[in-house]
Formats: structure tokens, C-alpha cells, sequence
């Protein structure tokens, strides 16, 4: 359905669990790539008993989605750190990394401009909003 929305800049965004479920990427290597280093250790470090996944309930469709526990680890403490978003994250990973932080809550690629001004907010509106879908970052439908 996302397909058919032609975005604005007024157009809320978010990853879309759907499309890495249906995509051949990983989201669990992709989110490994994100996280810092302490993050990446306590994972390693778990339990290997314990599962390397969690329930999440989308807050706007109530659908739930199985999500790596590496997530939380990226929102509750990589998120913090200073250089988790900087000048020189390129683009897509930065705008990635803008709903990582924000735990997915839908924003606009004005919102979005606000957390990462590297680039304007036309220009994020037309790196996601454009037929070819990076990281899963789709309009909310």
C-alpha cells in the first residue's frame, strides 16, 4: 500500500518490520552494524538460554513484530551516545538511525531534518520517498 502514497514533506515515516520480513536483508545483522560496542558485547554476553528476540507492538496498528533484543540495546543506550548520529553518518544510515533512536515513531523528513540536518528536508524526502525503499524507512500507510 505504501507504494501508491505519493509523500510530501509533510508525510509521516517509520521502518516498516514488514518489508525486512519480506525483504532477503537481515535486520538483525543490519541493527548489528548500528550498535556500539558495549551493546553488541552484552548481547554476546546473554544468556544462551535467554532469547535473542522480543514481542513489539506497533502503538499505531497494534501489530507485533518479533525484534532482535539488539534493538533495545540500540534505543536504551547507543541512541545516548553523542556520535551514534554525526556529520559524518551518510544519509540513509543516519536517517536510520534517527528512528532507531526515536524507537520508531513515525516522523516527517521535516522531524527527521531536525535530528539530522546533514541534509535538508527535501532531500530526505527524496532519498525515502522515491520508488527504491532503504532499510525498510516507508511511509506509514
Amino acid at each position: 500500500m505504501a507504494r501508491y502514497i505519493k509523500p510530501t514533506l509533510n508525510t509521516k515515516f517509520h521502518i516498516d518490520f514488514s518489508w525486512w520480513q519480506k525483504s532477503t536483508n537481515n535486520l538483525s545483522a543490519d541493527l548489528r552494524t548500528h550498535a556500539c560496542e558495549q551493546a553488541r558485547e552484552a548481547y554476546d554476553q546473554r544468556d544462551p538460554d535467554q532469547p535473542g528476540t522480543f514481542d513489539w507492538i506497533n502503538p499505531d496498528t497494534g501489530e507485533v513484530f518479533n525484534l532482535d533484543l539488539l534493538w533495545h540495546y540500540i534505543v536504551t543506550h547507543c541512541a545516548d551516545d553523542p556520535d551514534f548520529i554525526n556529520d559524518l553518518t551518510p544519509l540513509t544510515t543516519g536517517i536510520f538511525r534517527v528512528f532507531l533512536a526515536n524507537n520508531n515513531t513515525p516522523l516527517t523528513p521535516v522531524e527527521i531534518h531536525a535530528r539530522f540536518p546533514k541534509k535538508s528536508a527535501a532531500t530526505i524526502l527524496r532519498t525515502i520517498g522515491g520508488r527504491r525503499t532503504f532499510k525498510g524507512i516507508r511511509p506509514v500507510v
